[in-house]
């Protein structure tokens, strides 16, 4: 496997919505991102992943674009951003923008232009269909609840929305449209940025003929999803997009990718088909859900989680390459929902962080993640801005006259917007992320979890996550061992091995609240060892049983010659 700079790196990533205000509106902005890069350049991190800041209605905050080559008011101009990249490059970070192409704003230029007639140059662009013996085209379902398709009256057809309906397709089948995606593409790497994350990228290859889902269809994802997902041209669209867009310039790419699986994730990531670099799969995040789906709550099994991340880990070592996280703008937040966030917060918010570094791949930092940020628990469904998370409230509350305690109770382990509350720096008014009043209520432990006390307490998460990013520079086994699993029928603890020459790393991690012992192979015992990170002080010594205290995470390097 070749060397590449996006395999030693380690990525934060920002939604900026949420980040730091600069002006006192209550919205994070550019300039405010800009007041905390020497934050950011502490934690020791190499690349930013800045999620959308384009100019948008802000239907789905800012993944519904109206013009891809402008900045949203609320965030600043584009003076603010070419300053944001300026600095950025100054410090040694590098900085990937999110790629929205599944869909764009309905408010888009394109858009308005495509629903004026059906003879209108832009009218391809979107997927636009009559209906159906008076219904709609076929039984898809948005992501975001209700029909896939939305009626316009002005030319009495409808047109797609795996999403919001704010949020129409655009049609890839289209050689004119994939030409200005890739035009626009190649604006903002003239720019000097540093790559893509290319937001539900296997969506854009639809299936021919846009079938009726057998009904009912599975209910893992959406009904439909079969046949948007991994699509019968989508290999060639990417395909294209590298040639036409992305080969000239030394950038990565990571594709966002519902659904993906082992097999289809090789073809994307495989190097030589110059494809995307990595995939975000969904899977570790889906073994909590019933078959109801996201909000049907079921507990997370141990063995579950070990044997997907060992299918993946194995899957991907030879050929392509794996993402690293556990939450982001989109999921519940990591200590939360995999730790304890009460009594060990510290201590699991470490173990879930060592976890995740020391596996083979690019790990991502989500905002708060390093300094121990919780889901949040609102009183009342007002306070939740999600459109996601009230559309389905008001399906199964408003509509199907559900329990709204045991609705809220899901919204509370699983909403979007608990990763979305505002980044808690301070312990003064609103956690010091505005002066104003912030778009959305900050988590009300702010004063005990927040990014000044965690700088200067040299035990935090914070530092921690240091330690973990500086070994990862230090350390090639981590960034290129082989991955191997032990005891992968354990309940409690997940342990594995990383091979390199004549290293090896022996990471063991006590998923639990209870005291664990681990007995060391005895292939192992007779090693040199040192402890490379511990997540309790004083580590323990090397011996041939390991006792493992509540969430402990210890990683010894051992020497085979």
């Amino acid at each position: 496997m070749e060397k590449q700079w996006w395999k030693e790196s380690v990525i934060y990533q920002i939604y900026p919505r949420s980040f730091k205000d600069s002006n006192g509106d209550g919205i994070g902005d550019i300039p405010g991102i800009i007041s905390k890069l020497d934050y950011l350049k502490e934690l020791g991190i190499d690349v930013v992943w800045l999620s959308p800041v384009y100019q948008s209605p802000n239907d789905d905050n800012g993944y519904d674009i109206s013009d891809y080559r402008n900045i949203m008011d609320d965030f600043g101009t584009m003076e603010d951003w070419e300053l944001l990249l300026k600095e950025m490059h100054g410090r040694g970070l590098k900085l990937i923008m999110d790629l929205v192409v599944n869909h764009s704003s309905d408010e888009h230029q394109w858009f308005m232009e495509s629903k004026k007639s059906k003879d209108n140059p832009y009218r391809d662009y979107y997927i636009w269909r009559p209906g159906k013996e008076g219904k709609e085209p076929n039984n898809w379902q948005s992501t975001f609840s209700g029909s896939a398709w939305q009626y316009d009256e002005t030319t009495e057809e409808y047109y797609l929305h795996i999403f919001s309906k704010k949020q129409p397709d655009l049609n890839w089948e289209n050689p004119k449209l994939r030409q200005e995606v890739y035009d626009m593409m190649k604006f903002w790497l003239e720019k000097g940025i540093d790559g893509f994350r290319m937001d539900v990228i296997n969506f854009i290859s639809k299936v021919d003929g846009l079938p009726d889902a057998p009904n009912p269809d599975e209910k893992k994802y959406v009904s439909g999803s079969r046949f948007f997902m991994n699509g019968p041209r989508i290999h060639d669209y990417l395909q294209e997009m590298h040639k036409e867009a992305l080969a000239e310039y030394n950038v990565m790419t990571v594709g966002e990718m519902p659904g993906v699986n082992v097999e289809q994730a090789k073809l994307y990531t495989d190097e030589t088909r110059d494809e995307v670099n990595m995939v975000f799969q969904f899977e570790h995040v889906d073994l909590d859900s019933g078959p109801g789906g996201k909000w049907d709550l079921k507990p997370l099994k141990l063995t579950d989680l070990k044997q997907n991340f060992t299918k993946w880990q194995t899957g991907l070592q030879e050929i392509g390459w794996n993402s690293l996280y556990l939450n982001n703008h989109d999921q519940p937040r990591m200590v939360s929902r995999f730790g304890n966030d009460k009594q060990y917060r510290v201590e699991s918010a470490k173990m879930l962080a060592t976890f995740l570094h020391m596996l083979k791949g690019t790990p991502y930092i989500y905002q708060g993640e390093e300094i121990g940020m919780t889901n949040v628990r609102f009183d009342s469904i007002e306070d939740y801005k999600d459109i996601e998370t009230l559309n389905m409230y008001d399906e199964k509350v408003n509509q199907n006259g559900e329990d709204p305690k045991k609705v809220m109770e899901s919204i509370y382990v699983k909403g979007r917007d608990n990763a979305r509350t505002p980044f808690q720096w301070d312990d003064s008014e609103h956690g010091g992320f505005t002066t104003g009043t912030p778009w959305i209520q900050v988590n009300s432990n702010y004063p005990e979890i927040n990014a000044s006390q965690a700088v200067l307490d040299e035990g935090s998460i914070f530092h921690y996550y240091r330690k973990l990013i500086k070994l990862r520079k230090e350390q090639p086994i981590i960034v290129h061992g082989r991955y191997d699993i032990l005891l992968p029928e354990d309940e409690n603890i997940y342990v594995y091995t990383r091979t390199l020459d004549a290293q090896k790393l022996l990471v063991i991690l006590n998923f639990t609240e209870d005291e664990q012992s681990f007995p060391v192979p005895p292939d192992l015992h007779e090693m040199k060892s040192k402890v490379l990170i511990s997540n309790y002080e004083p580590a323990q010594e090397y011996s041939s049983t390991i006792q493992l205290r509540p969430y402990e995470a210890i990683v010894y390097l051992l020497d085979m010659r």
